[in-house]
């Protein structure tokens, strides 16, 4: 067992008689000390809200802490590169995201896991819990159920259903790509764009980029290119059939403006990386090990940019770039959905963000001296703590545009002075 290994498991356990296993617990946010201050916390006080409650169930917002509660669920059957290893053996993962929430945008968060991997079940089971919070994260659920599961609850839920699988990959990787396009002086609509898996975070990531104006895509699964002539696909993946002779990863990175690699390691040779375009990007995404190492690409190109999921490496594409804020935003102003335009405006803020200069906190995190914007910096950090007022109130304000906001008489300024207010504390 390695070093790392080992402290990461006593990391997870109770050190002390004090502390408790796990990473999460309750904190109590109302004082219970004395006799009156029980009285209202419980019986007989607490029956007032709960009549107010009763009268406008809207009110649950001011009088509990829906507004800031959102569940982790999953059933454990697509957990990180670790695949189908059960609900429990997920747990760890779904708290990590509790902790991710809480520590980068105040927002509490449960993790619920589900013992069953019913499409039918969970849906009832989520659509019963959900009006006890203010969001529902869904994670690490396999495709292709993952895609009919939040397909159906954002229909029945009265508030936000967002697989981050799905989504938060496709948020992050679009704000690269917002940038290169910049840099390079290319237009989305003439790009070759290459997708290397075809799960539910491949399948989010083309339809963003649909969003932003690319129309030539090449999705490959493991059995290769997604081609007009497959019977085996299903009606997530016939929707990015395409008529080409190209079968291999080899014939479809030829000519690639992009590659975006969401499948595993190796799966992107240096013979492939030399026969794209000009000024190509690559985002190998991959963990721990990505499709193909940063330092052997450029080996074979210098005018290349690309980003993996690792912290180690320059233009992390990490998640924790978009739920905790995407949902911040989504939460402050009630929002019954999270739609496409609110992530839009998710990577639209996170690209212009990375152009702004670097905190010196953030540069000394990473112990870099480059991080300004260009090849080896497209994306922000996820150390800079300006994220929660940029992407939180880009999501809120574009909730508000399309109608499924909850709150009336928005004040954008004063919404990212509170915002603002909100990171300072977390100082």
């Amino acid at each position: 067992m390695s070093t790392f290994e080992q402290e990461s498991l006593n990391y997870h356990k109770a050190q002390n008689e004090f502390d408790t296993n796990g990473k999460i617990g309750t904190l109590i946010t109302k004082p219970c000390d004395t006799v009156k201050e029980l009285s209202m916390a419980y019986s007989p006080g607490v029956a007032y809200p709960c009549l107010e409650i009763e009268k406008d169930i809207n009110t649950a917002y001011d009088y509990t802490n829906k507004g800031n509660l959102v569940a982790v669920i999953s059933d454990g059957t697509a957990v990180l590169g670790l695949g189908d290893i059960g609900h429990l053996a997920g747990k760890p993962v779904m708290e990590g995201k509790c902790v991710l929430f809480k520590t980068f945008a105040h927002v509490d968060a449960v993790d619920i896991e589900l013992n069953t991997k019913d499409t039918e079940e969970i849906i009832k089971v989520v659509a019963a819990i959900a009006d006890t919070f203010g969001g529902i994260n869904l994670e690490d659920i396999g495709a292709p159920k993952c895609f009919e599961i939040e397909d159906r609850l954002k229909e029945i839920c009265n508030v936000p259903v967002f697989h981050d699988d799905q989504h938060g990959t496709a948020v992050i990787t679009t704000a690269g790509l917002i940038n290169v396009l910049e840099m390079s002086g290319k237009k989305a609509e003439e790009l070759k764009v290459v997708v290397i898996g075809a799960g539910a975070s491949g399948i989010a990531c083309a339809n963003m980029y649909k969003q932003l104006g690319v129309k030539n895509i090449t999705m490959l699964d493991s059995k290769g290119v997604i081609h007009t002539g497959r019977t085996d696909l299903n009606e997530q993946k016939k929707s990015f059939a395409i008529d080409t002779e190209d079968r291999t990863p080899e014939d479809a990175a030829r000519g690639a403006d992009m590659i975006l690699g969401l499948s595993g390691p190796e799966q992107i040779t240096t013979d492939m990386v030399k026969s794209m375009a000009s000024n190509p990007i690559i985002f190998a995404c991959a963990n721990p090990t990505p499709e193909i190492m940063p330092d052997l690409a450029k080996s074979v190109r210098d005018d290349l940019i690309i980003g993996t999921g690792r912290s180690d490496f320059a233009n992390q594409v990490n998640n924790v770039l978009g739920f905790p804020f995407i949902f911040r935003g989504a939460l402050d102003v009630r929002a019954t959905k999270i739609t496409e335009n609110m992530k839009m405006a998710a990577s639209r803020a996170l690209a212009a963000l990375a152009k702004e200069p670097v905190p010196a906190n953030v540069v000394a995190a990473h112990k870099r001296d480059d991080m300004v914007f260009g090849p080896e910096y497209i994306i922000p950090s996820p150390f800079d703590k300006r994220l929660l007022v940029w992407v939180s109130s880009a999501v809120a304000q574009a909730a508000v545009e399309d109608g499924v906001a909850g709150v009336k008489d928005f004040d954008l300024e004063a919404y990212k002075a509170k915002l603002q207010a909100m990171a300072d504390h977390s100082k």
